[in-house]
């Protein structure tokens, strides 16, 4: 079997869950059907035992035959093997059908979620997600596990049936009428169970959204004595589910009820009919205890489609949820063919911000919020006319490979510390980042094999920004975009950073949103923001000098700033 998973998971059907069910088992079509046909040759073999059986107590043991009884009990040892060895197979196949399609959809999650950048949170909320990456891809996987057992039960049943018709067509009848029936009635139940089971997951997906955003904003909760508010929401919600959960088991328990009862009462017809039949000299012995045989047998296949239509129940809620994701478009999609020079001069039209290749930008904006929406716009995550080497920036390709904006909101991956910062880069480019960032004495205390939790939890926020820093000039792009990468540092930690940030990047083009004047005086080219609009331009030392609103804003800056890290 191939390894997973695997390297591309494909292009799916997203039009509907059940084209997208459907796109997995295409995909999937080789380890499907052998699991569907070892299946059905586990369960033939099964099917026919109660044959074997019939025949060496008919011809063998009532007909005091010998040979008989040995031929037969020989056959009877043959289907056991062959039911133990590809049942083992089948087995084998049927986990790496859930696998492969687990995977599969984890990877086309992934890449999606990816794709949508900034457009997911505002879409889908991260419960949602959460949940889909945890419950909705394990239904997904059990929908293509059933193919197996769901393929050898459709035929067994209709080969007891056949077997059945050959001997005693009433009973064959009685099979080939009562299973269709016994479908019919548990059809009305599968309904309900769908829709409350669907209900549930939505429910759970907001639950989880708000557990998340809880845990992220614990410690403010606490500070403002909001954290009993939210945890009596966070109870009423949990209750919510709580019932969603026992609606939906109360619809499972009534549909495992009726595939318990439904064949049972087909079984005991076939075993009482049959009985009639042997009473009456129609059948002999062999042949009524092969037709118990088979009653007590089709206990198997009918249970096991029983369970089939559950588990196809809940793949199409699962899969429903995936494909909605997978429908979902950017909003500014990266579609672009054309490929500027690396050194390409990048203009943002509607503030009048011009960067020049190689050099150091540092963008000064009285409201912070000002240099954050020009950084949006120069990374393509908001709309704007915004040109790079005089093509507007919607027609470059590879746009979030070429320009990087590093915000204080990215999150470090959980994973060895060396991955999370630089998946594709060699150790050495690695330590040089993370020099230029100085956290050498972050990696010194863990090292680059260390564990990193979720978020980063482990390292304090200084600690965390400056890993940041160093995954951002890892990747070096050829535009990078750093909105306030030295927010959370002491000043001495910073005037490092600022020294090293340069050389760094020689030959690329950086630019960096900041009012720390020591970042700001280490920049090649200070613009001053104000009311969106470049108002100033120069070095930092000439603005001070000859622009009386710039100095304001950055005195006003660093006043901030050292109250700022007095309170750390």
């Amino acid at each position: 079997m191939k390894p997973l998973p695997e390297k591309d998971p494909g292009s799916p059907d997203h039009r509907s869950s059940a084209r997208y069910l459907l796109w997995l088992l295409r995909v999937q079509w080789r380890s499907c059907t052998a699991g569907a046909l070892l299946g059905v040759v586990w369960m033939l073999s099964q099917a026919l035992m109660p044959a074997a059986i019939g025949r060496a107590i008919g011809d063998g043991v009532a007909a005091r035959d010998e040979h008989a009884l040995l031929a037969w009990s020989g056959v009877l040892l043959g289907l056991g093997v062959t039911a133990a060895a590809t049942g083992a197979v089948r087995h084998r196949f049927a986990v790496f059908n859930w696998l492969s399609a687990a995977y599969r959809t984890v990877q086309l999650v992934t890449r999606q979620s990816t794709r949508l950048g900034g457009t997911l949170p505002k879409r889908l909320s991260a419960g949602e997600v959460v949940s889909i990456g945890l419950s909705d891809v394990s239904h997904i996987g059990d929908t293509l596990d059933i193919v197996s057992r769901g393929s050898g039960a459709v035929v067994s049943i209709i080969a007891v049936a056949g077997i059945l018709l050959s001997t005693s067509p009433p009973l064959g009848l009685i099979v080939l009428v009562g299973v269709p029936l016994i479908l019919a009635v548990a059809a009305p139940l599968l309904r309900p169970y769908r829709d409350r089971e669907l209900a549930h997951r939505e429910l759970v997906g907001e639950l989880s959204t708000h557990a998340t955003d809880l845990v992220a904003g614990l410690r403010v909760l606490r500070g403002i004595g909001g954290e009993p508010l939210f945890s009596r929401r966070y109870r009423a919600e949990s209750q919510r589910v709580r019932a969603a959960g026992t609606a939906a088991a109360r619809a499972e328990t009534r549909l495992s009820g009726a595939e318990v009862l439904l064949p049972g009462l087909l079984i005991a017809l076939v075993t009482w009919v049959g009985a009639r039949f042997a009473v009456n000299g129609t059948i002999g012995v062999g042949e009524l205890v092969a037709f118990y045989g088979y009653a007590v047998f089709l206990i198997v296949p009918l249970k096991t489609l029983g369970e089939a239509a559950g588990k196809i129940t809940k793949g199409l809620v699962a899969a429903g949820r995936v494909t909605a994701l997978l429908s979902l478009d950017p909003e500014l999609p990266a579609a672009g063919t054309a490929r500027p020079a690396a050194g390409a001069e990048l203009v943002d039209i509607a503030s009048g911000l011009v960067v020049r290749p190689g050099r150091v930008t540092a963008i000064a904006a009285a409201d912070p919020r000002d240099a954050q929406a020009i950084a949006d716009r120069l990374g393509r995550y908001a709309p704007g006319e915004v040109d790079f080497g005089g093509v507007p920036l919607h027609a470059v390709a590879d746009i979030r490979k070429r320009i990087l904006v590093a915000v204080n909101e990215d999150r470090l991956f959980a994973g060895p510390l060396a991955e999370s910062l630089a998946p594709d880069g060699d150790e050495a480019t690695l330590r040089a980042a993370i020099h230029s960032a100085c956290a050498e004495d972050i990696v010194a205390s863990s090292g680059l094999d260390a564990y990193v939790a979720e978020a980063g939890r482990e390292f304090s926020g200084g600690q965390q920004q400056r890993l940041r820093l160093a995954r951002a000039l890892a990747a070096d792009p050829d535009v990078l975009v750093l909105v306030e990468p030295t927010s959370a540092v002491d000043a001495h930690t910073e005037a490092r950073i600022a020294d090293r940030l340069g050389p760094a990047r020689a030959g690329r083009t950086t630019v960096v949103c900041t009012t720390s004047p020591l970042m700001l005086d280490r920049a090649d080219h200070v613009a001053f923001v104000q009311d969106g609009q470049i108002v100033a331009e120069g070095t930092h030392r000439d603005l001070l000098e000859t622009e009386p609103r710039y100095a304001a804003t950055v005195t006003r800056g660093e006043a901030t700033e050292r109250a700022e890290r007095a309170g750390r």
